[in-house]
């Protein structure tokens, strides 16, 4: 795992780069977010093929558990993928509402969740 480091202005905000699924559980989610905020980041860009498909499903409560501790913390969030191959209207209802909060965001490009953190001062 690598972070790149994208500064805006004079925000930080860190991007995420392995090849390897980083969260598979609740946990890895959690020590993710540690690791980003210990090293003074309170932005993250995360490629959705970094993160279990199980992650997308609803039902099982992660998606919520992981994004309510980023909130809590206040470490704003963007997710980078192709989320079309997702088809239930929950999961898209999810997302919908996510990116009208502002906090955690799921975008279709690194530009995109650039723009979308730089732009959250506020929230």
């Amino acid at each position: 795992m690598n972070i790149i480091t994208h500064t805006i202005n004079t925000l930080k905000i860190a991007e995420i780069i392995s090849e390897d699924i980083l969260i598979q559980t609740n946990e890895d989610g959690l020590e993710l977010l540690g690791n980003i905020y210990y090293q003074d980041f309170d932005r993250l860009i995360l490629h959705s093929k970094n993160i279990t498909p199980a992650f997308f499903d609803l039902k099982n409560g992660m998606a919520g558990e992981i994004l309510q501790k980023f909130s809590n913390y206040r470490v704003r969030l963007a997710i980078v993928g192709d989320f079309s191959n997702y088809a239930s209207q929950s999961i898209k209802d999810f997302m919908h509402e996510s990116n009208k909060a502002g906090r955690i965001n799921f975008v279709g490009s690194l530009d995109e969740a650039l723009n979308k953190l730089s732009a959250l001062r506020h929230l």
